[in-house]
């Protein structure tokens, strides 16, 4: 059975759904299991845990234009491991999340990006077309914030994480989805 680690932060919720729609996509994949693993209380057994598994799919709200502080944290806790190389040719993919239509999440993709390229990891991006960029597309189109580095997902600021937008947790599925295939190919 291949592994597939979702690290990630959420500040209000939001994330943290997207995080389990991504979990869900991995899901879909047989002989793929996947495992939730909030930033904030990681312990050596759950360290041990990521440096086993086959891919690790990171998620981080936007704010500020980058990942949170508190994802920085976990991202700067693995400078052993990125010293060692436990995480060199894993499968890596991102998610982000926030209240405005950009909110610079690319940004946060960049981030999320660099640290995996650091790492030694091999990123695997959403792989949809853009949705929502004609006259005949909505906001219930897979992919409508059109990205190709790793799954967006916005959600109003005075709205909980069970306003958002079905597209947007369909959109996370896609990608865990496609992470946990890439990982029978390649692993």
């Amino acid at each position: 059975m291949k592994k597939v680690a979702i690290v990630f932060h959420s500040g209000y919720g939001h994330t943290q759904r997207l995080a389990e729609a991504v979990l869900a996509g991995v899901a879909e994949v047989a002989g793929v299991e996947g495992k939730l693993y909030p930033t904030g209380a990681l312990d050596e057994a759950q360290w041990q845990e990521l440096d086993a598994a086959d891919a690790l799919i990171f998620g981080s709200p936007t704010y500020m234009g980058s990942p949170t502080a508190k994802f920085k944290e976990f991202m700067e806790a693995s400078s052993g491991r990125w010293y060692g190389r436990a995480w060199a040719d894993k499968v890596g993919a991102g998610f982000t999340c926030s209240a405005s239509q950009n909110g610079d999440k690319l940004n946060t993709m960049v981030d999320l990006m660099i640290f995996a390229a650091q790492h030694g990891m091999i990123w695997v991006g959403l792989n949809l077309l853009p949705g929502n960029n004609n006259s005949k597309g909505s906001v219930d189109d897979l992919n409508r914030l059109g990205a190709f580095s790793g799954a967006m997902a916005q959600a109003n600021a005075d709205q909980g994480a069970d306003a958002m937008l079905d597209s947007d947790l369909k959109t996370g599925a896609a990608l865990g989805h496609r992470v946990a295939d890439t990982v029978l190919r390649l692993r």
